[in-house]
């Protein structure tokens, strides 16, 4: 009899030291979603996914968080023919090096959630274009302790408690096409067709783009905003400008309408209008100005605001280059 309650003494007493429990995984919801959705390029910017973890158990969830996330995370990407994409060669250079992990230990609370942000091309080599399913692995006891370099087997109960999150649909375009003045050529989302600058009078242009933000058409927006003109604006950006290479000032630009597109940055000019009126149009033969009273509906009231855009004419065609703002007031 003391047997018996010796040997069941010990089972108690290894549930409790488990760390974790694969019935208790169950209760944790391991979830992804596109950290800033958008139009994403086989040669762009970053893919931002975060990863959310959810405790709906009634204990704590603890797991190792390693401060190289390579070895706490993993993304499996296919196509829809479900080939795997080969991993990112600076994901294989960080998992191949003889090197100390350094981790951290989370502690979710019932009811609580834990959230980070990573990188797609941190992972995945997503130098090709197509449709693709994005789903991503956490290990709880760290990557290389579970399935690293040492090529320890990993036991049928410990395996289970690997998290596996839901799965994504990637759509990744071919790179943007550079026009003759080195200006990307972007691409209608709606129809795959080639957007071309049309020469328009400078009035048409700011319509065409306020148009296209209240559509939250982001192709048809950026066609005829200068960025790098509005990179320059000031004296400070315009010295970081002209002492950058040329691939920094292509990373730039891109940064720039990254923030633009996220409200980051200048959200004065992104900011979705409810209602515009096109005021007033100047312009000589290099130089145009055009005013537009816009409207934003902000809870129960309508903000009323004065924009000024200031434009330049290249080869016929017009590109806004600055602007300014002026609060009207409410109604």
């Amino acid at each position: 009899m003391r047997k018996i309650v010796f040997v069941a003494l010990l089972m108690t007493m290894a549930g409790f030291l488990s760390p974790v429990s694969a019935a208790a995984v169950q209760a944790i919801d391991f979830n992804i979603r596109f950290f800033d959705k958008r139009i994403y390029y086989a040669e762009g910017d970053p893919i931002y996914v975060q990863i959310t973890i959810s405790n709906n158990s009634p204990a704590s969830y603890r797991f190792k968080l390693a401060d190289e996330r390579a070895f706490s995370i993993d993304f499996d990407i296919r196509t829809v023919n479900n080939r795997q994409l080969n991993p990112a060669d600076i994901l294989v250079r960080k998992r191949s090096q003889n090197q100390q992990v350094f981790f951290r230990e989370i502690a979710v609370e019932p009811g609580e959630a834990f959230s980070f942000v990573e990188d797609l091309r941190d992972y995945v080599d997503l130098q090709q274009p197509g449709s693709f399913i994005v789903q991503a692995r956490v290990y709880p006891e760290l990557y290389r302790s579970a399935l690293g370099s040492q090529k320890i087997a990993v036991p049928a109960e410990n395996a289970a408690l690997i998290l596996e999150s839901n799965r994504l649909n990637l759509n990744i375009r071919p790179p943007v096409i550079q026009g003759q003045d080195g200006i990307p050529i972007e691409m209608d989302t709606a129809t795959g067709a080639i957007l071309v600058r049309q020469k328009l009078p400078p009035d048409q242009v700011i319509e065409y783009m306020l148009v296209a933000r209240q559509k939250s058409q982001w192709e048809k927006y950026f066609l005829y905003l200068d960025l790098e003109a509005m990179l320059s604006r000031d004296a400070v950006s315009r010295r970081q400008w002209i002492n950058e290479s040329e691939e920094g000032r292509r990373l730039m630009v891109m940064e720039y309408r990254r923030k633009l597109q996220s409200a980051t940055i200048d959200g004065e000019i992104s900011t979705i209008p409810t209602d515009f009126t096109i005021e007033r149009t100047n312009y000589t033969k290099a130089d145009g100005e055009v005013t537009v009273l816009q409207k934003y509906r902000i809870g129960n009231f309508t903000e009323i605001k004065r924009y000024r855009y200031f434009l330049v004419q290249k080869d016929g065609i017009w590109t806004v280059v600055n602007y300014s703002v002026t609060n009207l007031g409410t109604e």
